[in-house]
């Protein structure tokens, strides 16, 4: 981790150059309207800088630049091997500016510095770096036929790939697309969230420094309803990759319907489960881990464990425990390495977290938290907040809050506990405590999710695939399953003499 202090972190961050503008066909360009927007620091309210907003026309720019250069073949037919000596290098070039990209994903959307230093910002270097190592070690098949015919099955890149990622982990998320999608062979157009540009647009230079040619990724930056709408309609695009809300995944499902058909990859919301039984033989780490699981990075995780179900014979005082926990889990200035959490993204977030907390104080008890707050008198900062005795079919227990909230909700068997994580529109993740193997497996087993933590919270690396199921959508990233959203699958059939 880079060892430095408050003042470090300060520092280099009053000394930060931002890029502004979208960057298409390997160049920094205007919007074609000359309109521009904001990037707010949400702990502060300062302006950062002003950023491109992107439109239908950019986005057209964007796309016959991408398929300009998927149709030459200047990354498409480049050999395995050859991208991989790239994207290696993009790695590489990410670790170097290891601090330039922390700080720009903290001033942007509010996340700890110190987060972004040894989670994302690394984490990004680690994703380019396992798709690149893994792109020609990916294997084409041949079919068993008769003698006399040769059926080769080779999985080959799309084209044009869209992707439209959130604010939340800005640099990973777009990481996470485009890594996979390059490795690939494909070209892609790139929409970050309006909240959070900048680190994608530092990707794309970087990209470019480190040898991916001109057109192959581009990044637009703008406005979900204008750009991201032109990305979803667009007719020229063969794949779009989303992660965001349920209602917006819905929307590029019906964009594909009244375009192209082009394939779409949702990601989308969740309320994920973290089950507790009294057979669980460490209290303390589990309680550390549902804090963890709830309050890192704000709460603002699609897989948040935001429903916490409890056995009741120790609710009481596992509770405690979380408020303790909470209680430690103050917010604090992103730069400050001492703060334990940061900003929420922007005041229309707040006020949306808020709303719920207010509702939520009329139908179950407030047992910590439940404020907005302000560091050094300004800023989008909100308490840890729990609720216990929450209802199971309290907006508090069903609606995707985004937010440092916590539901407790008591159960007394096995079976009920199931029955409420999987009473849910959402599918995303869950977690389960226990030092029963049988019991882990079995509540594993009946959990109608994408993937099961067990005495862990949210675990995820490069080699395991990240998606869920019913409302939160069927995309999935990571691992080598994620080339399959990014690739075809195409028959050449040969006739010879035998």
């Amino acid at each position: 981790m880079l060892d430095y202090s408050h003042q470090d972190w300060k520092t280099r961050a009053a000394n930060l150059s931002f890029r502004g503008q979208a960057f298409i066909d390997g160049k920094f360009v205007d919007a074609v309207s000359g309109k521009t927007f904001d990037s707010i620091n949400p702990a502060t309210g300062e302006v950062l800088t002003t950023v491109a907003e992107c439109g239908a026309a950019d986005i057209d720019r964007a796309v016959a630049a991408g398929r300009r250069a998927f149709e030459d073949g200047r990354w498409s037919r480049l050999a395995p091997g050859d991208r991989k000596a790239v994207l290696l290098k993009l790695a590489d070039l990410i670790r170097a500016n290891l601090e330039e990209m922390a700080l720009l994903d903290s001033l942007d959307m509010g996340k700890l510095v110190t987060d972004a230093a040894t989670v994302d910002a690394p984490g990004s270097a680690h994703f380019f770096q396992w798709y690149a190592e893994a792109i020609d070690k990916v294997y084409d098949e041949v079919a068993p036929t008769a003698p006399g015919d040769l059926a080769l099955v080779a999985r080959v890149p799309l084209g044009v790939v869209g992707a439209v990622t959130p604010w939340n982990f800005p640099l990973d998320m777009a990481t996470w697309k485009a890594a996979a999608a390059l490795a690939a062979g494909n070209s892609v157009v790139l929409k970050p969230a309006e909240q959070s540009p900048l680190s994608a647009l530092r990707l794309a230079e970087l990209a470019a420094e480190a040898g991916v040619p001109d057109g192959v990724l581009n990044v637009v930056p703008g406005f979900g309803h204008t750009a991201g709408q032109a990305l979803g309609l667009h007719m020229d695009v063969d794949c779009l990759a989303f992660t965001g809300s349920t209602g917006i995944g819905k929307k590029f499902m019906e964009y594909s319907g009244r375009s192209n058909l082009k394939q779409v990859w949702p990601e989308t919301g969740g309320k994920s489960p973290n089950l507790i039984f009294a057979d669980c033989e460490n209290l303390e780490a589990a309680a550390d881990m549902a804090a963890f699981g709830i309050f890192f990075n704000q709460g603002e995780v699609c897989s948040a464990n935001s429903r916490l179900y409890v056995e009741r014979s120790i609710k009481d005082a596992f509770v405690e425990m979380m408020i303790a926990r909470a209680q430690a889990t103050q917010p604090g200035d992103p730069l400050d390495p001492a703060s334990k959490m940061g900003a929420i993204v922007d005041e229309k977030q707040t006020q949306g977290i808020m709303r719920c907390v207010e509702e939520g104080k009329q139908t179950a008890t407030l047992v910590a938290g439940g404020e907005r707050v302000t560091v050094d008198g300004r800023g989008c900062f909100v308490q840890p907040t729990i609720f216990d005795d929450v209802k199971h079919d309290d907006p508090l227990a069903r609606d995707e809050i985004f937010g440092p909230v916590l539901s407790v909700i008591p159960f007394d068997t096995e079976k009920e506990a199931v029955a409420m994580a999987n009473d849910s529109i959402y599918g995303l993740a869950a977690s389960v405590w226990t030092n029963n193997l049988s019991r882990a497996c079995r509540v594993a087993d009946k959990l109608h999710v994408g993937t099961v933590s067990v005495n862990t919270v949210d675990a995820l690396s490069a080699q395991t695939p990240f998606g869920g199921m019913k409302q939160s959508g069927f995309g999935r990233d990571l691992s080598l399953h994620s080339l399959e959203k990014y690739t075809a699958l195409k028959t050449t059939w040969i006739k010879y003499a035998p």
